[in-house]
């Protein structure tokens, strides 16, 4: 090595000397310095903390560590002799300024360090090495910092001319060469003024000064001085610039620091040349010579210093110099060993020290205050914080989606872990992606890691089985993350490795390393253009410690001796050819990095002063750490010290008890350098003892020699492996950078955390705060103060999660999980919030900044003046609201819209002070009317009151992480008037309360989140009340001061004010009712003054504000009024129209009238009252009046308007009494609510979303459209724990979009949404019974934990979208189905035929059932029905002229045999069947023949009917004689149509025929049983004996729903929606299209019941094998009824209730969103129908589908024009086409339910299915299409959706008209009709049906083009476009 030190040394001197004066050679300079330092620790030189500002880059060089201690180190005089018998001419000193004059005052040195210095330049110069003395590097001294801010530049350079000439006198005669200034970018940067120019002049002219004084007074003859410049320093130009023109004549030579990047030598010849051309002819000296990303710089450092000699000389720069450090690096720890000479025997060598040495001896000596000492310091800019989590611990989802199982989910049902705890759910988070994702925007990290599971992607660990619902998962996971600004950081394998492979051998068998090169290449090619940070492995040594070696992880091998070491060596070469693949392959596209995470604890010796110990910890580190780090890091191989030890353990003992396997020598080239940074976990350290009587029984310790042992003083955490050491993690940090990654290869700690257990205080986490706290404090000084290049620190967990063999006993999660409860609720502990304020603040700066720049705000509307309008008239004009709206059909008021708002809008939530701040009396809070009235027992719900609330008065950081997560613009809150004025006066000011709402404000605005300030939100301080409240006009003055303090304070961050929240409230509940503070009782008087004083006061705040700060600060100003909708009872009533209208002026026409309109009341309010208080024989009407100045005054005081609505009301005009005196009968109306409306935990709180779109239209139009924000709405719920709040989740789901369509379809010009509220709160007279919050707060403990709600989750999502735009599996397909596809029309013969005694037919069980009393609905019958059975050409009419294929009909059992048996054939009514068929044939319709449709006769049902097992030879008798009979010309047979409803519905729960219902828990079993047989045995008997023959098809019809989970987040609802299936639909359909039996989950679950109610053996019957056998495939199709859609979740019955429903245990709701029909269980939800369709293909492996029954029904009065059936018909044959186009669905034909209205059993004739009408009233029984008739007609013609943007296609135009019904025989019809608000003709409106819907996608191009076609649509406005339609 000292040969390459010198020849470099030769090199530099010779190369320049060709081109410049020879004897110049003999003056070359080759300088270095100052001291490595790891040189300096070597020495014991470093045992002090550096100040701020001596720290930067080069702290790497120990500047001054040299004089931290007395005397000069006595090793050093060796150590410079040494440099200059190599060659070394000149050594770098930095000199301290801020140590050597530490106040700035020359005359007050300080003298150890001053003589420190010139015993040092002594032994330099005594050493034949010159000094180059640096004035002054980095940083300047705080004390010089102080003293010259705010003065000019000149300040600067007088206080360094004066350090300058101290210096220069002090240590002159030992210095030749000075530098004034060096590291000018830190230099510059600290210096105190805010101009880079200015900056720049004041360093130029201290230099400058400098120069001249030192040439003048104390320059010798060869005297130098310079200042070093950097070239591509990071300066702005225009400094660099000034530097460089205003230095030129101050300088002697150059000195240049230069960074030479390898593999970018043109970069550095540009800046060079760019160089020379500003310092011409001026000698350089290469004062700093870095070399980077010189991988060779080693094995080679020639090729670097040829590059650099060879660009200097190339343009001809005259050197004097070059700087030798780097070349000295490589032969330091050779210098050491020279110069480190023992003191007994000055000829002995000292044998290299190991890192570890060197480390421990550097630490080893610190006192416990030096090493306990905490850094007030932040992070580098740049630093990466995160959070992590690994697959296993939290996805569960074990088995979801196609998983693979993974050797954990083997372990844990195994029952190998504590308490037989499985990760099989988990924390779900494979469910909850987006509430994970929430709570790390709350965190708000740089970086999330996470891992993917193995398993999850390759189910059986090969690319041979791709599972796309796993890599869907993760997807879905990046994309949600960089979304929220958060960097995917991926582990590739996180112990969980696929059972699969595990039973080849797993990390055993070599093959492995290909399966894992497979699976990584699959995950960089789909991840990899998202995912930039790459981990391999995740602790490695776990791994081969704890699954090969100890057993305690899977596999649970325990095999430390070989299988341990076996498993590392496959894990490091598996990890080297990653790393190599995505070098090759991948590293130049994508830009990432791959590494890996290595684990490590830190080891010091058990005895410090024993050597013995000090080797034992070296070695653990090396087996811990090394065993991984030393082939990766440093040579590819093993560390000498592990491989030694194992050699010599197995010399000791006779057998082998270690067997290290050998790296080749190509393996070890290939191993080596693969990583681009070090992932480091640590959460421990021990103490080491040395082995003395080693065992030779195989162990980690035996073979390692050393046992651990840990200092009973350090604290224990739950974990016994988890010690709180937090100096071992620096220690640790040191040691990886000294001996592996050096300033190469970066540090990212990723993994550091300590477990709670599961018992005590789970939320208030002190212990880990603290922990986090001392060891991320650690961190720093590694960084700051030990220069390891440290780039990230992630924090270990997100959540609480599965920990291995610990199962949930261990909590490492900054996040609560509470595993009890299926939704797996996440809430946030301390440790959450304080690690988020470290991440925000970067570290632990000494001084946190409070101020924050402005926010960046959403566009407010600057007040362009609202316009002048004129009073409203009587009734106002906005009636036309309801003239447009109240005459919307249902399904026109109710159709989901899908849409956006503009970029602009401004989401938001709310809240209010004394209802979530608490602090009632805190830090001099006054008392308020709510804190006195609250305390008076009796007055709230349960006594409960606002003293702490929420507490949110101290947890601002709490609050705003959850705005942070919720990812709202605006946050709106109310300042307590009682918090800043304590008396309510400006002459008691509470800077406490001031703080609160500063600290609050300044988070908000850091976050970008607008803060909306209400000043006033019911609760006045008591002290204002006592002088007479609001009904004291003193307090118009008093308001005003206060609000105008709060301008002043707030108003530089605050641009949204709000005077008044909710006046009406204030006025009437305050002063009317008395419910509310202050309790006043006057409802004629008081309620009218109060209003007048505080619109009086409104309006002055208003001014103020305009006047004194409108102008600077730049907002808006208005109240906030509180307006539910009224809708008139009878629309068409004028005066119930009048009486709505009114009843709105008196709520909230009463404040907005004279602000928004002309200053005055409204007309009406004035007349009611002035009529009625005549009426009263009152002198003047009780409305006080407001005089002509007044009103000009208030008229305008508002820039934008702001309401609250939570509700809507139906009204009616009513006379009301004169007496008492009241505002409420003032308004004379009488309210009430329809009970239909979905209610809340408020009263009259009911849910009307379609309110809100028509009160949204009513300001449009009352108040000319001004700007609107909704700052309140929100829904109750009566509970204690709502996490899982999906009716809260309706509401807003449906409020919303009312607000949408309101925004998109009217014009209205609406800016913000605020939902109420942001947490659980006190909701006033209630107390905290109604829980309005998105965030659950549990009142019950004392920390007030806050868990986020399922809607906080949903309306964050609807924040990220800007509104609910439509989801793509919703957009319309267009496209045709294949050809021969049927379509059919469907009845049954119960339902149509009637003749219910007609030509000796027999009874069926329906006609028992509906001739018993109670059981139909208005008794009706089927005796008649359609009489069908005497219409046969009437039908087929029908029929043809809907142009289907085939008819679907079902045959009535006992018409043929009258008593079920063939014992007796009633021809006639066979005949009837053949007449039907026949007729069919002839108008070339195929029949579908139903064997049994439910009506069974009755003659079988006495004997006990399908729980009778005779009956399946019955049935097969019967189907026979029909085979015979009619089989030559049938081709379609259905043998049962809905088995379930025979079974459940007949037998279980006794709704249908035979009406059975005691024995729920077995007879619906039975009847399915034999009803399972009896289809197997007709198939068998039609499939041999007339398949051959007949030719047909025969199969059976199931019915199912489709279930979705009602929360699709939780585990147990996504169970419940498969039970729910799989009891429905699976419970038929598995045993005939599967495998002959039930399926799993029912036999299990009904298993388990059953013998858990005591019975011996499960209440399903079980088939025989025979049977099984018999059953299994009895199918040609499958024939599949479906209607609608449910959401599901678990149920838990009692144990003892024998049922069918407690045995599926599901519970199931719709959403309210969905449209409703005329049945109750029957919703609009088309997605569901391709759901289930492709649950059938996938579940039965894709059988022929004929689709047998689809439609919907209406009830009510007939309406033709049957916009929601064609709607209903439109959605769900489109959805039948994407499963067949796009997901591959073998469907076949398509029936639609049903041909014409009928009996529709228990509901008789009330709801009504068909596509045609029948007049039930008319003897006749006439048949009348419905619109829907022609709209399905068209669809068959068309065979699908022909696409409009190809034109008008043939199909379209063939069009039957539908004949207008006639007005007299037909209730409820009308010559017009109206469709969306425009009124046609029927006939009209039906073609305009059709084009609508064939146009829907195409907007308004296409409607255009159709509007020339059909002149009828030429009135529909130009606003109608495509954004309207789409909604159909």
């Amino acid at each position: 090595m000292e040969l390459i030190c010198k020849t470099v040394i030769f090199f530099l001197l010779v190369s320049p000397s060709a081109g410049i004066e020879g004897e110049f050679a003999q003056n070359f300079i080759a300088i270095a310095g100052p001291l490595p330092s790891e040189l300096v620790n070597r020495l014991h030189l470093q045992n002090q903390v550096l100040p701020k500002e001596d720290q930067g880059p080069a702290v790497a060089e120990a500047h001054d560590y040299l004089c931290q201690r007395d005397l000069v180190a006595p090793e050093l005089p060796q150590y410079f002799s040494h440099l200059r018998e190599i060659g070394v001419t000149h050594y770098k000193v930095f000199l301290p300024w801020a140590r050597i004059l530490p106040k700035g005052d020359t005359r007050k040195p300080d003298e150890p360090h001053v003589q420190c210095y010139q015993k040092l330049l002594k032994v330099l110069v005594a050493a034949d090495l010159r000094p180059v003395v640096v004035l002054h590097h980095q940083h300047v001294p705080s004390a010089v910092a102080a003293h010259v801010m705010g003065r000019e530049a000149n300040a600067f350079a007088d206080l360094f001319v004066e350090y300058t000439e101290f210096s220069f006198r002090v240590f002159g005669d030992l210095v030749d060469m000075w530098l004034t200034f060096s590291d000018l970018p830190e230099v510059l940067e600290s210096l105190p003024y805010d101009d880079p120019q200015y900056r720049a002049q004041a360093v130029a002219v201290a230099h400058k000064r400098a120069y001249t004084v030192y040439h003048e007074k104390y320059s010798p003859a060869d005297g130098k001085l310079s200042i070093a410049l950097g070239m591509g320093h990071v300066l702005d130009s225009a400094s660099s610039e000034l530097l460089s023109v205003s230095l030129q004549d101050s300088v002697d030579f150059l000195s240049l620091s230069l960074q030479y990047y390898c593999g970018n030598e043109t970069d550095f010849y540009k800046k060079l040349h760019e160089f020379q051309n500003v310092w011409k002819d001026i000698e350089i000296l290469v004062f700093s010579l870095k070399f980077l990303d010189c991988g060779s710089m080693e094995e080679n450092p020639f090729i670097p210093v040829a590059a650099i000699v060879t660009a200097i000389n190339k343009e001809e720069t005259r050197t004097i110099g070059y700087d030798v450090n780097e070349f000295l690096e490589f032969s330091s720890s050779h210098v050491l060993s020279k110069t480190n000479i023992l003191q007994e025997n000055p000829d002995a060598v000292l044998a290299p020290r190991s890192s570890y040495q060197t480390v421990w001896e550097m630490f080893a000596n610190q006192s416990e205050l030096e090493r306990d000492s905490f850094l007030q310091d932040v992070f580098p800019g740049g630093f990466l914080w995160g959070t992590s989590t690994g697959a296993f611990n939290v996805e569960g989802a074990w088995a979801e989606d196609g998983k693979g199982e993974s050797i954990w989910d083997q372990f844990g049902h195994a029952g190998r872990v504590y308490m037989n705890q499985t990760a099989d759910v988990a924390c779900d988070s494979y469910y909850k992606t987006s509430y994970d994702v929430y709570l790390l925007r709350g965190l708000h990290p740089q970086l999330y890691k996470f891992s993917v599971s193995w398993p999850r992607i390759f189910p059986a660990g090969t690319n041979k089985i791709i599972n796309s619902k796993g890599v869907d998962y993760y997807n879905r996971l990046i994309n949600r993350l960089l979304d929220s600004n958060i960097e995917p950081m991926v582990t590739l394998f996180h112990w969980d490795l696929p059972q699969a492979l595990q039973v080849l051998g797993g990390w055993q068998n070599d093959s492995i390393i290909d399966a894992f090169v497979n699976y990584a290449d699959f995950c960089f090619a789909t991840f990899g253009d998202r995912v930039k940070f790459w981990i391999t492995f995740h602790e490695p040594w776990v791994i081969s410690y704890a699954g090969y070696g100890t057993g305690e992880h899977p596999p649970g091998i325990t095999d430390p001796g070989v299988a341990s070491y076996k498993v590392a060596h496959t894990i490091l070469k598996a990890h080297a050819k990653v790393w190599h693949l995505y070098n090759d392959k991948y590293r130049s596209q994508q830009l990432g990095k791959v590494g890996l995470v290595l684990n490590s604890d830190w080891a010091e010796p058990k005895t410090p002063t024993n050597s013995e110990d000090i080797r034992a910890s070296e070695r653990y580190l090396q087996f811990m750490l090394g065993w991984f780090a030393h082939p990766i890091f440093v040579n590819g191989d093993y560390p000498d010290i592990l491989k030694a030890q194992i050699r010599e353990v197995n010399q000791q003992c006779s057998a082998t008890v270690a067997q290290l396997p050998p790296f080749t020598e190509e393996e070890k080239s290939w191993v080596k350098g693969t990583a681009d940074f070090f992932g480091l976990s640590h959460y421990t350290s021990h103490l080491v003892s040395a082995v003395t009587n080693g065992t030779c029984t195989p162990s980690y310790q035996s073979i390692g020699n050393f046992s651990l042992h840990v200092d009973p003083s350090w604290p224990q955490t739950a974990s016994s492996w988890i010690h709180v050491v937090p100096w071992g993690l620096r220690r640790l940090l040191k040691f990886v950078s000294q001996e592996y990654t050096g300033t190469k290869i970066p540090i990212y700690i990723a993994g550091n955390g300590m477990p709670t257990e599961d018992a005590g205080d789970l939320i208030n986490d002190t212990l880990r705060v603290d922990y986090f706290r001392r060891y991320i404090n650690e961190a720093l000084k590694a960084v700051k103060l030990d220069t390891v290049d440290v780039r990230s620190y992630i924090a270990r967990s997100l959540v609480d999660g599965f920990e291995g063999p610990a199962g949930y006993s261990l909590k490492f999660g900054l996040h609560h999980v509470n595993f009890e409860d299926s939704n797996r609720p996440r809430t946030p502990k301390a440790s959450a919030y304080f690690y988020s304020s470290v991440i925000e603040k970067n570290g632990f700066p000494a001084k946190v900044s409070d101020r924050f720049s402005t926010p960046v705000l959403f566009d407010l509307p600057m007040p362009s003046k609202l316009p002048n309008l004129p009073a409203s008239e009587v009734p106002s004009k906005a009636k036309a609201v309801w003239q447009k709206f109240s005459s919307q059909t249902d399904f026109e008021r109710d159709m989901y819209f899908y849409g956006t708002f503009p970029e602009d809008f401004t989401w938001g939530v709310s809240s209010s002070a004394y209802q979530i701040e608490g602090g009632w009396d805190a830090d001099g809070k006054g008392p308020s009317i709510w804190d006195n009235f609250t305390h008076v027992p009796g007055n709230i719900k349960n006594n409960d009151n606002g003293d702490i609330a929420c507490d949110s008065y101290n947890k601002v950081e709490e609050d705003i992480y959850l705005l942070r997560a919720l990812g709202v613009k605006n946050y709106h809150f109310s300042l307590s008037w009682s918090r800043i004025f304590p008396s309510g006066r400006n002459n008691s000011i509470n800077r406490h309360g001031v703080d609160y709402y500063n600290r609050l404000i300044n988070g908000l605005v850091a976050g970008n989140i607008t803060p909306i300030v209400t000043l006033y939100h019911w609760d006045l301080p008591q002290a204002l009340q006592d002088i007479g409240g609001w009904e004291s006009s003193a307090l118009i003055d008093l308001f005003d001061s206060f609000a105008d303090f709060c301008f002043q304070t707030f108003g530089d961050r605050v641009k949204f004010w709000i005077t008044f929240h909710e006046p009406q409230v204030i006025a009437w509940l305050g002063y009317g009712v008395g419910a509310f503070p202050p309790n006043v009782n006057d409802p004629g008087s008081a309620p009218y003054r109060v209003a007048h004083i505080l619109l009086k006061a409104h309006a002055r705040v208003y001014h103020t504000y305009d006047d004194k700060y409108r102008a600077s600060q730049g907002g808006v100003i208005a109240l906030c009024p509180n307006i539910d909708w009224v809708e008139p009872k009878t629309p068409s009533n004028p005066r119930d129209i009048e009486a709505a209208d009114r009843y709105l002026q008196f709520l909230v026409g009463w404040f907005t009238h004279p602000i928004f309109k002309n200053g005055d009341y409204p007309d009406i309010m004035k007349w009611k009252v002035g009529n009625r208080s005549e009426l009263q024989n009152l002198p003047s009407s009780r409305l006080p009046v407001f005089t002509a100045e007044e009103r000009e005054y208030i008229r305008g005081t508002a820039d934008v308007f702001c309401f609250n609505t939570y509700t809507s009301k139906i009204v009616t005009h009513a006379t009301t009494r004169l007496r008492p005196f009241s505002y409420e009968y003032d308004q004379e109306v009488l309210t009430k609510v329809d009970s239909s409306w979905p209610s809340s935990a408020i009263a009259d709180h009911r849910a009307v979303a379609w309110g809100l779109r028509r009160l949204l239209n009513w300001i449009k139009e009352e108040y000319g459209n001004p700007p609107i924000y909704i700052i309140e709405n929100g829904v109750g719920i009566k509970t204690k724990s709502d996490v899982d709040d999906n009716t809260r989740i309706f509401y807003y789901k449906t409020y919303i979009d009312e607000a949408l369509k309101a925004y998109k379809l009217d014009g209205v010009n609406l800016r913000g949404y605020n939902a109420w509220s942001f947490m659980d709160t006190f909701e006033w007279l209630n107390g905290y019974e109604p829980r309005f919050g998105l965030h659950q707060v549990d009142f019950g403990n004392p920390n007030r934990p806050r868990t986020p709600k399922r809607s906080a989750v949903y309306y964050a999502e609807i924040i990220h979208n800007n509104g609910i735009p439509l989801p793509k599996e919703d957009e319309f397909l267009y496209g045709e189905f294949p050809k021969n596809f049927w379509w059919s029309v469907a009845t049954s013969a119960y339902q149509i035929e009637g003749g219910w005694r007609a030509d000796g037919k027999g009874l069926s069980i329906w006609d028992r059932f509906a001739h018993t009393p109670l059981k139909i609905s208005n008794d009706d019958t089927g005796d008649v029905a359609c009489d069908s059975y005497h219409k046969i050409e009437e039908d087929v009419e029908m029929l043809k002229s809907l142009k289907v294929s085939h008819y679907r009909f079902s045959i009535s059992w006992s018409r043929v045999l009258p008593d079920g048996t063939t014992r007796y054939i009633n021809e006639m009514g066979l005949n009837y069947y053949e007449r039907l068929i026949d007729a069919l044939l002839a108008a070339n319709i195929m029949p579908q023949v139903t064997l049994y449709h439910w009506d069974l006769p009755q003659a079988l049902q006495n004997l006990g009917g399908w729980e009778n097992d005779t009956i399946v030879q019955r049935f097969k008798e019967y189907a026979e004689l029909l085979f015979q009979r009619l089989g030559d010309k049938v081709k379609f047979w259905i043998t049962l149509n809905e088995p379930y409803n025979t079974a459940y519905f007949g037998y279980g729960v006794g709704t249908a025929a035979p009406g059975i219902s005691v024995r729920p828990g077995r007879a619906p079993y039975v009847v399915g049983h034999n009803l399972i047989k009896a289809h197997a045995e007709v198939w068998h008997l039609y499939n041999e004996t007339y398949r051959a023959k007949q030719g047909g098809l025969i199969s059976i019809t199931i019915n199912s729903d489709w279930a979705e989970p009602r929360n699709p987040h939780n585990q147990e609802d996504i169970d419940a929606a498969r039970r729910y299936l799989q009891f429905f639909l699976g419970w038929f359909a598995h045993p005939i299209f599967k495998n002959g039996d039930y399926n799993e989950v029912m036999k299990a679950r009904i298993r388990e019941r059953s013998l858990a109610q005591g019975l011996s053996q499960s209440r399903l019957p079980e088939f025989t094998e025979s049977e099984k056998q018999r059953i299994k495939g009895t199918y040609d199709y499958f024939g599949l009824n479906h209607y609608t859609t449910v959401l599901t979740y678990n149920v838990n019955y009692p144990a003892g209730v024998l049922s069918y429903d407690s045995d599926r245990g599901v519970a199931s709701v719709t959403d309210r969103s969905w449209l409703n029909s005329g049945s109750f269980w029957l919703k609009v939800t088309p997605f569901g129908f391709r759901k289930l369709l492709s649950w059938i293909k996938n579940e039965y492996n894709n059988p022929p589908i004929y689709v047998t029954e689809n439609g919907i029904s209406e009830r009510g009065a007939l309406d033709f024009n049957d916009t929601w059936r064609m709607h209903y018909y439109r959605s769900y044959i489109n959805e039948a086409l994407k499963a067949v186009v796009l997901d591959g669905v073998d469907l076949r034909g398509y029936t639609a339910w049903t041909l014409m209205d009928n009996f529709e059993w228990a509901v008789g004739f009330d709801e009504r299915f068909g596509l045609y009408h029948v007049n039930f009233t008319d003897p006749n029984l006439p048949r009348r299409p419905k619109a829907s008739a022609s709209y399905y007609s068209q669809i068959i013609n068309c065979n699908g959706f022909p696409d409009p943007a190809a034109g008008p296609h043939p199909c379209l135009g063939l069009e039957p008209e539908v004949p207008a019904p006639p007005t007299d025989t037909t209730p409820g019809a009308a010559d017009s009709v109206r469709f969306l608000g425009l009124d046609l003709t029927s006939q009209s409106a039906e073609i305009a049906l059709y084009v609508l819907f064939a146009l829907s996608a195409v907007g308004a191009l296409g409607l255009a083009l159709f509007a020339c076609m059909y002149g009828q649509l030429s009135k529909r406005s130009h606003k109608q476009s495509h954004m309207e339609l789409s909604k159909l």
